[in-house]
């Protein structure tokens, strides 16, 4: 049990939409919550955080959608912050952090801010300053956003690891659950259904995976591709080779409101991203019991261990993506034992995990153990 007190934390989070970011923010509020903690989060009006915030119950301050540059918004904010007097805040995103900083100048807190994507910031002293001035501390969500933070210049000694988390399913998918959402994908038990989620942004490599898929064609004719997540952002690059056309082999569900409708019924977890933060997608697959083919890019190597839970291919190859699926769909005995291997792989990045971690992370902040 905490001997600590209880803490005030204020949480801040400008996306319109809910996606992994948002989705790690609430799975935060919620294990905060359950250990006694206090907390209102800042998000934007009208946003899907918003709407998930309210059926979640929390306390929610929403900025005015009427405010393009916020300024209206974080005046009301700093009023709200000088009475409540939360000793913590939280920045999810880059937008809030710099909202933090302007909302709670001079106020007795601390701040934290979260930084999970990976691109290289186009002027690194703009970026130093800002990691140095607006924050206290900086949770990266894996070591290889830990070191390319470092190399732009944010100071080492403020950086914590501390990687996304996902509720551990109670027990793995039963072959009832799996034979069930085959059969309404159509699909038999002698098809090799392999699993692509998320949204259809150029990063997440999808275009990749479709000219893969193609190649499969010929050599692995009882292949099929289930497509789930949100895919309005469709790349608008060029597709690498010939893209596979959709056709019975390709089935999209587009969003599934429950993870339980997606991954039990595939055999593979693809995860061909340009690039990856971390890549709880592949954390979630293996908790499911499906082995993980990903890039060997950003944090997926730190979770995707080689020849232990999945494969890792260079990122941007059809080829490579193609000949790894027609190894594992030809030795159901490796996957079985991926399968088992992931599962235990997950469970180091539970929930629990990360909310203590991040809890722990405050209470040293307040003790002054950390700058």
């Amino acid at each position: 049990m905490n001997s600590n007190p209880p803490l005030k934390i204020a949480h801040i989070d400008t996306g319109l939409g809910l996606r992994g970011g948002q989705r790690q923010l609430l799975m935060l509020a919620q294990g905060l919550r359950e250990r006694g903690h206090d907390q209102t989060i800042v998000c934007l009006e009208g946003s899907d955080l918003e709407k998930a915030l309210q059926q979640e119950g929390f306390p929610t301050f929403s900025l005015p959608g009427f405010d393009p540059w916020h300024a209206f918004g974080v005046v009301l904010w700093r009023q709200q912050l000088k009475s409540w007097k939360p000793q913590i805040i939280h920045a999810h995103d880059g937008r809030g952090q710099s909202l933090a900083w302007f909302a709670s100048l001079g106020l007795p807190l601390r701040r934290v801010a979260s930084r999970r994507v990976t691109f290289f910031p186009s002027d690194p002293w703009t970026y130093r300053l800002k990691y140095s001035l607006t924050c206290h501390a900086v949770v990266a969500v894996s070591e290889n956003i830990r070191e390319l933070s470092v190399q732009a210049g944010a100071p080492r000694e403020r950086i914590s690891v501390i990687p996304d988390g996902i509720e551990i399913p109670a027990a793995l998918p039963s072959p009832a659950e799996r034979a069930l959402l085959r059969r309404a994908w159509n699909f038999t038990d002698d098809h090799f259904v392999v699993g692509l989620l998320g949204a259809s942004t150029l990063e997440k490599g999808h275009d990749v995976a479709l000219a893969a898929f193609n190649l499969l064609a010929e050599k692995l004719p009882q292949a099929r591709l289930v497509i789930a997540g949100d895919e309005s952002t469709v790349d608008e690059r060029k597709p690498i080779g010939n893209s596979a056309s959709d056709s019975e082999s390709i089935l999209r569900l587009g969003k599934v409101e429950s993870l339980d409708m997606f991954f039990p019924g595939i055999d593979l977890f693809l995860m061909p991203s340009r690039s990856e933060g971390l890549g709880s997608s592949a954390l979630w697959a293996m908790a499911y019991g499906v082995p993980v083919l990903a890039s060997r890019v950003g944090g997926l190597p730190e979770i995707v261990i080689e020849n232990q839970t999945g494969w890792l291919v260079p990122a941007g190859s059809p080829q490579a993506l193609s000949d790894a699926i027609i190894a594992a769909a030809a030795d159901r005995n490796l996957l079985a034992r991926f399968s088992e291997q992931g599962r235990k792989r997950a469970e180091e990045f539970s929930a629990a995990i990360m909310v203590n971690n991040t809890e722990g992370l405050y209470y040293r902040l307040i003790d002054g153990k950390q700058h």
